[in-house]
């Protein structure tokens, strides 16, 4: 199938109230369809894939669920940071930011470099996949070293007062998988959650108990 004959495909089952209910959750951008499962749209674009021609003109097309399955058919051997920078430019929604960094971008050479570049920029979804990149690491990376994650934790004090939704959830998540991956971590993203806990500002303290309710009981 070209990308055609899947937009063409999507859009006979659009679903209005399937959309309606997307909305309510914060799932918007550009043309939606309203297709009901993830899971469906993973199978399809994999049966696609590796195939950057077509992830490329889903993306395009920006349609929310053609994009879903342009993540899944794109091949990350041949992502450039152009094109990563291209595509984490056009996020309007958390669930298009996450999937894509979580199930691809990770698998890159210059998930470390965007991670601090990203982190840094002024716009919502752009500083949340930067977020999201430190999550998708601290559970995908199984032999990286606590040095590599210790790192990361003045970008999370830093960040930890940016009051909007999609960045707070990201660095409240950040905090919380990098605690979930052994003892010592844990320990250690405890105490900064209890200091972000402590602080004057409503957003970082938001975090920093959010995070310490889950760090505090997870069990190694």
């Amino acid at each position: 199938m070209n990308s055609k004959d899947i937009i063409e495909e999507l859009r006979k089952h659009k679903n209005q109230k399937n959309i309606d209910g997307m909305k309510r959750f914060g799932i918007v951008g550009g043309e939606m369809i309203g297709w009901p499962t993830v899971p469906a749209m993973r199978k399809w674009g994999e049966q696609l894939g590796p195939n950057h021609e077509l992830a490329l003109e889903l993306w395009k097309s920006n349609i929310h669920e053609a994009r879903i399955i342009a993540a899944y058919a794109e091949d990350h051997k041949t992502l450039t940071e152009r094109q990563m920078d291209s595509w984490v430019n056009d996020f309007e929604s958390w669930d298009i930011c996450d999937l894509v960094c979580s199930g691809l971008f990770d698998k890159t050479p210059y998930l470390e470099k965007k991670i601090w570049e990203w982190t840094k920029s002024d716009k919502e979804f752009v500083r949340r996949a930067g977020f999201v990149l430190i999550c998708a690491k601290a559970v995908h990376d199984k032999k990286a070293k606590d040095s590599e994650f210790i790192k990361y934790f003045p970008l999370i004090k830093k960040y930890s007062s940016d009051e909007r939704n999609f960045v707070r959830k990201a660095v409240n998540w950040a905090l919380r998988q990098i605690g979930k991956r052994n003892k010592a971590l844990n320990k250690k993203a405890i105490k900064i959650a209890k200091e972000l806990s402590s602080s004057n500002n409503k957003t970082t303290r938001w975090i920093g108990k959010d995070a310490l309710r889950e760090l505090e009981k997870k069990k190694f």
